[in-house]
């Protein structure tokens, strides 16, 4: 009896701590519903606000980075890539072009003889000496004696020799004699057949260095084309008049030069 007595009271007792604790859990419980109900009622406008915020802050970017393809000037105006201007070095090529013809011309016309001594008639001859190919005016100093006297003085005598040869071997028809430490040449007289052919060859390089002339301002006008709209129509035109200025003042030079050469090969 005194066992089923104990039985009943430690039940009782666990039936007490079981309701203390279902009691503890339903207050619990009921302040939780409390606070996720308050925090639904509040969660909505927050949603509502954050997804705005961002999209607020996405579309303000959006913006700026569109703003920034297109640039605009202080006056509110979109402004406008400009080309460099191409034309003054355009301009300076075609000029080193042509004043390149023209000492090319210059120095064939050097290389023609006529009947008067000239110190510069003899640059354009090869001498070979040890084996090795120079230019005579690199190897000597030639001087005029007189209108038909040119006077070859080397830097090394020992040279002298292979001077002399190659003096005589150019096309010049020269007949060097040694004197000393030095060449004489004496120049000879041209004759009519050899005025015509001289005269010939001055015309023939008179039109080639014209042509490279003609080339160095059509490929500077061709420059300019190939610019486009980025260079303006109206500079354009100026650049062509330059251009075509350019071209008539070393035309001329050339004809001068021709001209020059032509008068001292037939008065000799």
């Amino acid at each position: 009896m005194a066992l089923y007595l104990r039985r009943a009271i430690k039940l009782t007792n666990t039936i007490r701590t079981t309701t203390i604790i279902l009691r503890s859990s339903n207050t619990q419980t009921r302040n939780i519903s409390h606070f996720l109900l308050s925090h639904n009622q509040l969660t909505p406008r927050s949603q509502n606000l954050t997804p705005f915020c961002s999209f607020d802050f996405l579309r303000d970017s959006r913006r700026g980075f569109a703003k920034g393809k297109k640039s605009k000037d202080d006056s509110g105006g979109s402004t406008m890539e400009l080309a460099p201007d191409i034309g003054p070095s355009v301009k300076a090529s075609a000029a080193s072009q042509m004043d390149a013809a023209i000492v090319a011309l210059s120095r064939e016309l050097a290389k023609l003889r006529t009947g008067r001594a000239s110190a510069g008639m003899l640059d354009h001859i090869i001498v070979e000496t040890d084996g090795v190919k120079v230019q005579l005016n690199h190897l000597a100093v030639v001087s005029v004696i007189d209108s038909k006297t040119l006077s070859v003085n080397p830097y090394d005598p020992n040279t002298l020799k292979a001077l002399e040869s190659a003096i005589i071997s150019s096309p010049l028809g020269l007949n060097p004699k040694v004197d000393g430490q030095r060449l004489i040449a004496p120049i000879p007289p041209l004759t009519k057949e050899h005025m015509q052919a001289m005269c010939k060859v001055v015309a023939k390089s008179s039109e080639d260095v014209k042509q490279s002339i003609r080339r160095a301002r059509q490929k500077a006008l061709d420059t300019i084309k190939k610019a486009g709209s980025s260079f303006p129509k109206d500079e354009a035109k100026r650049f062509e008049k330059e251009i075509d200025e350019l071209t008539k003042k070393f035309v001329k030079s050339a004809d001068e030069l021709c001209k020059a050469k032509e008068k001292e090969i037939t008065q000799g």
